[in-house]
Parts: structure tokens; sequence; C-alpha cells
């Protein structure tokens, strides 16, 4: 018997399991598919509080989406790092009075403390400029964070795991029953083919673009749609500019694009809004897309990308609160979460829309909801504890990333570089006492070693190659498909006899 019981292991999921792992409640977890296979792991990688969402008055989400950013900073300051966005005045677009008053806004309805405050750049002599083409003589710079949103979610899943949390990857919750004073759940384990029971006094329902569908297949409702499906694309091309900053640009359609510095080597550009029917799973960005995300930032750039640059590309679908807007890119981004009934009859709450910046937020407030209802006193934590990994102050990551490498010097910089940028402090685990790279074991391609792997699978949960080089690594972008085709007859092995 659980205190609660949770369907989804995207970022609302796992933030929730991991708020009420640490506040002592029993916690069962169950994700149909991998940690973060879904929308989480979909997103535009930002940490921000939604410039854009100024214009449909949508101030209380973005004051709080502010507030969050240096909050989740702190929490998890090797996968979250600040970053300036250097936007472009467009003459044909909104006036420069209006982009003034909502960076003077951004900047101080926040609470921002360490992030640089904006300001106006003149591009014909700032080194943002140089990548633009030359009719952008004028724009503004602003701070926001980027993020790994796959690795956001192991995070939380993972320490969830930590405080006492039991977390189910590949199972399915089949039928949710209500009994006499809690929930009689039917768990199917897609790996072993095998139902389980699991009892639970309160379940929450965050299946993310799932959620109606959870409510009418597993608990048998008739019940209206509560999200409005909107598939949001992107894409991955070889660098297009020099340096960390990132680019929002306006559109004519009002849509902003971002073109993001990516794994180093790579730029990501996005995104789209498209209203999306259809199984979420299969969301698959259309050529139309594509096309449309390569004339933005053509439109910017003296450097330009076409569909045949593109090397990889996403598409995930967000389950917005049905809010009833005419528009996808209006819908709000804010999140809901629907109670009824109560611990004595079984009690449901649905979580509907949000965001990953306030997925904390919305996790609190869930959690606060959940003891309440199952009479329990037990204050909130999540805001200053770290991540595991980021137990170190939020702007000392180089300082960190140079220990890593003084303590293993027979690595290359890169190596070491990538490995504190995923997993902090604990690279350290993950390299302990090996004094080469023959202490690694096998090397699977680019510089992915056994050991890292041999974490993953033990520790964040991983099954599958996918898995490793897509959610917690992005190595996939570096692997040919005899690379992938090895790593997964190995992972699959290895997993079997678990």
């Amino acid at each position: 018997m659980y205190d609660i019981a949770i369907i989804g292991g995207g970022i609302n999921g796992c933030g929730i399991a991991r708020d009420a792992a640490g506040r002592g409640l029993s916690v069962l977890l169950a994700e149909m598919d991998d940690l973060a296979s879904g929308t989480s792991s979909w997103s535009t990688k930002l940490i921000h509080g939604g410039l854009r969402y100024l214009e449909h008055y949508q101030f209380r989400l973005v004051r709080e989406s502010l507030k969050e950013r240096e909050v989740l900073w702190g929490m998890a300051p090797h996968i979250i790092h600040p970053a300036r966005f250097v936007l472009p005045h467009h003459p044909g677009m909104r006036p420069a009075w209006q982009l003034r008053l909502g960076l003077f806004l951004y900047d101080h309805i926040g609470g921002r403390e360490k992030l640089p405050a904006s300001c106006a750049i003149d591009l014909t002599k700032n080194a943002t400029g140089e990548p633009l083409q030359p009719e952008f003589k004028a724009g503004f710079e602003y701070s926001d964070c980027r993020t790994d949103d796959a690795r956001l979610v192991v995070l939380n899943a993972q320490d969830a795991a930590d405080r006492g949390a039991d977390i189910r990857t590949r199972t399915k919750v089949t039928k949710a029953q209500p009994e006499s004073d809690h929930w009689r759940l039917t768990l199917h384990d897609g790996q072993t083919d095998k139902p389980e029971t699991a009892h639970a006094r309160l379940l929450i329902n965050a299946a993310g673009p799932w959620v109606d569908h959870v409510l009418r297949e597993a608990l048998g409702r008739n019940t209206a749609a509560n999200v409005r499906l909107v598939r949001g694309s992107h894409i991955v091309v070889p660098r297009l500019y020099e340096g960390m900053q990132c680019y929002i640009f306006q559109n004519a359609d009002d849509r902003i694009v971002f073109a993001i510095p990516f794994e180093s080597d790579f730029t990501l550009i996005g995104t789209t809004d498209e209203d999306y029917d259809g199984d979420p799973g299969k969301a698959a960005i259309t050529p139309d897309e594509t096309t449309y995300l390569c004339g933005a930032v053509n439109r910017y750039f003296r450097k330009t990308t076409a569909p045949e640059d593109v090397v990889w590309s996403f598409s995930g679908v967000r389950p917005l609160f049905d809010d009833d807007a005419s528009k996808a890119q209006e819908v709000t981004r804010d999140y809901v979460l629907q109670s009824e009934g109560s611990t004595g009859k079984g009690g449901l709450m649905n979580v509907f829309g949000g965001k990953i910046t306030t997925y904390r937020r919305l996790a609190e407030e869930a959690t606060d909801m959940a003891c309440s209802d199952l009479g329990k006193d037990a204050n909130a934590w999540t805001a200053g504890a770290a991540l595991p990994g980021g137990e170190f102050p939020a702007d000392s990551f180089d300082t960190e990333a140079a220990i890593l490498h003084d303590t293993f010097q027979w690595a290359f910089r890169s190596h070491t570089d990538r490995l504190m940028g995923t997993y902090g402090l604990r690279a350290h685990t993950i390299l302990s006492d090996a004094e080469s790279y023959d202490d690694l074991g096998i090397c699977f391609g680019a510089d992915l070693y056994e050991r890292e792997v041999a974490y993953l699978i033990d520790k964040e949960f991983a099954c599958t190659a996918d898995d490793v080089l897509w959610r917690r690594t992005k190595l996939g972008l570096r692997f040919s498909t005899r690379e992938r085709n090895a790593i997964d007859k190995w992972m699959r092995s290895k997993c079997a006899k678990r």
C-alpha cells in the first residue's frame, strides 16, 4: 500500500515523486516507456520566463517562471547554465519601445539576483551582430538559462529513488479501480510481460499528453478533453555561428524562433506551434515545419541553412490546458491541478498543462495538496536541495570542471568536461579509481565507455541504446548506425540479466 501512485515519468511526475518521497511519503511511479520519453525530452531546452507570454498578459506565469530560473540553476548547476539571448530589432515588426518595455518587466518582476540585466546593443559594433544580416543594426540582449530537459527528468527520478520512491519504467497502468479507501492498480511490466497489482491511497495522473487517455482507458471515464495537444518541432544543423550566445528571432506570423548552441558543434532551431490530433507518441516533424524553421533563421543569419543540412530533428506534443485560445501559440503554458474525491473515497489528482521551468512549483503545490489529503504534516523542501551531482555553488561550474580534469589527468579535457556537464560531481564516481582509458572498459563510440553505460543502467534506469544516446546523453549525434546497434545489443543483454 503506497501513499501515492503516480502515472507518468515526465518532468511533472518525477518532480512530484521526488518532492513526495522527500517528505516521507511512500511513492510508486509508473511510466509506460522510458523516463522523459514523451514531451519532457522534446522541448527547446530552456529554463526561461517566457518573454513572449507577456504579450498575452500572462504576468503571473512569467513572474513565477522567472523566480524559478535561479532556484533551478542553484539546484542543478551542472545541467542548467545561464545564457545571453540576442533579440535583433526588426523594423517591420514589434517597435523598439515595446521590446524595451517587455525586457524592463522581464528584469524586474521575477526577483532576478544573479543573472545579468537586459541591455540595448549596437549590432554593428557588438560581436553578437557578426553572424547576422547587415540590415540588423540594433537589438537587445537579456538573460535566461539553458538545460538538458531529459536529464532534468532523470535526475528528479534518481533523487526520488534515493529517497525511497519505487520508480517503475516500462510499466503501464492498465486499470485503476477505486476501492473502499484506496485505489487498486493493475500494472503491466513491458519487459517481463507480467501483470502486477498495487494499492495506493491517492492516485496522481501526470501522464502529460496521455492524461485524458488515462482517464478514459485506465479509469473508464468518458470525460471531455482537458488538454489541447500542440506539436512543437525542432531541427539541429551544423553550427551556424561562433560564440555561446543564443538568438531569438521575430517572424511575420508573430511567432518567435530560437537559435541555440547545441552539443558544441551544432545549432538547435525551434520551435513550431501546430495543433495536433493523433497518438502523441507518433508525432513527427513535417517537411513544411522544417522549411519554416530554415526560412525563419535564414531571414536573420548571413550563413544560410537548408532542409538537407538537418542532422537531427525531433517533434513532441505539448499537453496544454485547453483555455479555448484561437491560436496554438496563444494557449496558456500555465498548469492546472484538478483534485477530486478524498483519501477515504480514493482521491484522484489530474495534472494538466505546465512547462519545464515551473515543474518544481507544480510538484510542490501538488505534494502540498497530497499531504493535506493524506493527513500528513510535512514541509516543502525542494527549493534549496541540489539534484544528484549538483552539490556545488551555481557559479562555480568551471572550477569544478577543472578539478575533475586535474583529478583524472589521463583523460581528454573534452571528455571530462562532457562528464561534468552531464553528471556533475557524480562524474568522480563514474571515473572513480580509473588510471587510464583501459580501465573504463569497452568504447562504444565517441567518448562513451562501458563504465559510464553501466552507471546509467544501475543508477539512471537506462535499458536501451536510445535511453543512453538520446535522453541520458546526446551522443546519438556522433554515433553511426553500426555503433548504435552494437551498444543496444550489449545493453539488452546486460539488462536481461538484472
